[in-house]
């Protein structure tokens, strides 16, 4: 998969001398909708399933500008653009009827799109043979709300956006609490076929928030639902189709067997996930030393998932009090001196962020199941948000880059794959 990351990488040349110009009368809608024939439920705050289902994805805050409204969601996303749908299986929850639903964002529902039996579900689709009681969720990408801005990288945008969604579903299954199960080894195409994709939409990932039901057996649920426009506009972008199909295949994956553990108090954290937002700059101010090594073991708590791939955190110490400045790899310093200011060059010279925050973080890979790892990637980026604003601390996603001059400065040749700052 080498060949998709090394066309899509960004260099001090690149960016100049192919600049994107976009075209605001092709801007894609940000929002699927499915017709009013299909039941629609409200979701209700005051409830513990709908609060639950809500602070996944919901919409957080208006923004008025003069090229008009826009609207912040839970879950952070590159520009604003949104490009990942949520759907999900309900078996066996108190106050819902047991189907598949679609997340609608823009009107805070769910809506049923199939119903489903004892007997059968989706749950042979993720692997399970016995049905399972619970959510058992599907991430799938709308690939030209991001390629209409971001051209040819916008698969990567899309698997780290996956990445933050499916990080909602862990942070707010922890106000429940329940465990998470990120599913990489779904059947992607039959799943395609069956919700009328017509490949402008393709699912990326799943994750199970559910457990057995024992002596229950089930079959794999066939149905064929209408094609539902997502984006209103829409652009084919052949090379983002070439490395979905690449890379849908998962090969010799590793599972992740160990349930992370943290330490959140849950009226904080749901206010937490509630005001999170991205920081458009940072004032130079310091963290603590016990702030830092708080978030870095929230980051690095394990993941439960059926493709666990190997990602590489560095670090660029730039305002910790009682740390040296310099960059470590994995918790253990590598270089000391201050690269601050290096670390905003190489995050596409985006000072405000990477040179006056207190950290910049680096991910990396040389993994093999390229949606795996970048999904795992979005995750980590999602824990680095949860654990920064839980402690009062700002961040930012920083999804552009000098893939190359990182990988000079951090002294290996993996792929570059996100890039995050925090501070004050």
């Amino acid at each position: 998969m080498f060949w998709y990351h090394n066309m899509t990488k960004h260099s001090y040349n690149s960016v100049r001398t192919n600049p994107n110009r976009l075209l605001w009368e092709d801007q894609p809608r940000t929002y699927k909708n499915y017709p009013n024939s299909y039941t629609k439920y409200k979701l209700d705050l005051d409830t513990e399933e709908d609060s639950f289902l809500y602070h996944i994805a919901g919409l957080t805050e208006k923004k008025t500008y003069p090229s008009g409204e826009y609207y912040l969601r839970i879950n952070p996303s590159a520009g604003a653009l949104y490009p990942n749908e949520l759907y999900f299986q309900v078996r066996g929850i108190e106050g819902k009827k047991d189907g598949i639903y679609h997340y609608e964002v823009e009107s805070s529902s769910i809506v049923l799109l199939q119903a489903i039996s004892e007997e059968e579900g989706i749950e042979p689709y993720f692997g399970y043979k016995t049905a399972m009681r619970g959510y058992l969720f599907l991430v799938s990408a709308v690939y030209y709300r991001s390629s209409w801005k971001y051209k040819n990288r916008a698969f990567r945008y899309c698997l780290l956006d996956a990445g933050h969604l499916l990080g909602s579903i862990e942070a707010s299954a922890l106000l429940k609490p329940h465990a998470v199960q990120m599913c990489y080894r779904i059947q992607r195409e039959k799943l395609n076929r069956m919700f009328g994709f017509e490949e402008r939409e393709c699912f990326l990932s799943g994750c199970s928030m559910a457990v057995p039901i024992p002596h229950q057996e089930v079959k794999a649920l066939e149905f064929a639902l209408f094609y539902v426009e997502a984006s209103g506009t829409f652009e084919k972008n052949p090379l983002i189709e070439e490395a979905y199909e690449a890379t849908a295949e998962l090969k010799a994956c590793k599972k992740g067997m160990k349930a992370p553990k943290f330490t959140y108090n849950t009226t904080t954290l749901k206010e937490t996930i509630f005001n999170r937002r991205s920081q458009r700059g940072f004032n130079e101010g310091a963290i603590t030393k016990g702030q830092f090594n708080f978030i870095m073991e929230m980051i690095h708590q394990p993941i439960l998932s059926d493709c666990d791939e190997q990602v590489t955190v560095y670090v660029i110490v730039n305002r910790v009090l009682d740390m040296p400045l310099g960059l470590c790899k994995e918790g253990k310093y590598i270089k000391y001196g201050d690269f601050s200011r290096k670390a905003g060059y190489l995050s596409l010279e985006q000072y405000s962020l990477s040179m006056q925050g207190a950290v910049t973080f680096f991910l990396t890979s040389s993994s093999e199941n390229y949606q795996a790892l970048y999904q795992k990637a979005g995750i980590i980026g999602h824990r680095l948000y949860i654990a920064s604003l839980y402690l009062g601390i700002r961040c930012s996603g920083i999804g552009a880059y000098y893939d190359d001059e990182v990988n000079v400065f951090v002294e290996n040749d993996e792929m570059v794959l996100y890039a995050l700052a925090i501070g004050k």
